[in-house]
Parts: structure tokens; sequence; C-alpha cells
């Protein structure tokens, strides 16, 4: 059954599928300098955790309070791509991310489940570079987009991919 409402068609979810945006922004600083793994079939990750800090204040005590939520991220490149992001993914640089969020959980070897939040980065600017980083880079400020995230196809991860 088709709708017309002010000038748009709309059609019934029965006959067709509606697109759907799962993506989160991510703001924090790089836990540590990023790692490169290659994978199979001519992908490669480069993977680096993330902390997102929450502050406030104690309501009785009045002292301030952080807790630190880490994300591990990862870049999916093709192998042979450019690879100049590696210089701007640095421990202690403030970056803002773009991706899609998921979760995973592994059994641990002494038997314990260990979660962890992963984001798959999409889009990446990085708003501070690392202290650390004694290179001059003019445009460390510019945004990186990830073209070539969305040509891959999805990889499943293994708890001994990183």
């Amino acid at each position: 059954m088709n709708l017309y409402i002010r000038g748009f068609k709309h059609f019934s979810t029965k006959t067709q599928t509606m697109a759907t945006v799962f993506e989160t922004r991510l703001i924090g600083n790089i836990g540590k300098d990023a790692s490169v793994k290659t994978m199979d079939r001519g992908v490669v990750a480069i993977n680096f955790p993330v902390a997102h800090n929450k502050n406030w204040r104690d309501k009785k005590t009045g002292e301030p309070r952080t807790k630190t939520t880490w994300v591990n991220c990862t870049i999916w490149k093709k192998e042979g791509a450019n690879m100049r992001i590696l210089d701007f993914l640095k421990s202690g640089a403030l970056v803002e991310l773009t991706g899609t969020p998921f979760a995973k959980a592994f059994q641990q070897e002494d038997g314990s489940i260990k979660t962890e939040i992963r984001l798959n980065i999409s889009r990446t600017n990085i708003l501070r570079p690392s202290k650390n980083d004694t290179s001059e880079k003019s445009d460390s400020h510019e945004d990186y987009n990830e073209d070539s995230a969305s040509n891959l196809d999805d990889y499943t991860l293994n708890e001994d991919d990183f």
C-alpha cells in the first residue's frame, strides 16, 4: 500500500526494508600507540584503545570523581592503502571518532568471562596531537575519512586477533 504525505511516497514496511543507522561518536584520549595487524584476504587492522572519562562531583563529600571507560578501536584498511593515519594515532592524542559499536565477550584462561566495547572506525579527527609527538605535522587537525571501510566485507574477529 502506498501513502502520499506532503509530496513524499512512503512504502509499507511489509513490502520494503527500511534503512537503519547505528553509529557512535567518541571523544577521548588514545591509551597507547596504534598497532597494525595484517589479516587474511589483504585486510589490515589498525588497533588502539581510547579512554572516555566521565567526571562528576560526589554529592556527599564534594570530592571530584572520574569513571574511565576504555573502548578498543579498529580502523580497517586494504593492504597497500595509505597508512599515514598511524603518524597521528599516538598515546595521549585527543581524538574524535565515529564508527559502529559492538560488544565482544570471551572466556579467559581462568574460566571467567571478559567483555569489552569495540568500535569499528569510519571517521577520525585528531583534536590534539600527542604531547610525545615531536614531528612537525601541519595538518594534524584535518579530518581523516575512512572511505575504504564501507567497501570491505564484514569480518568476524576472534579473541586472538588482538
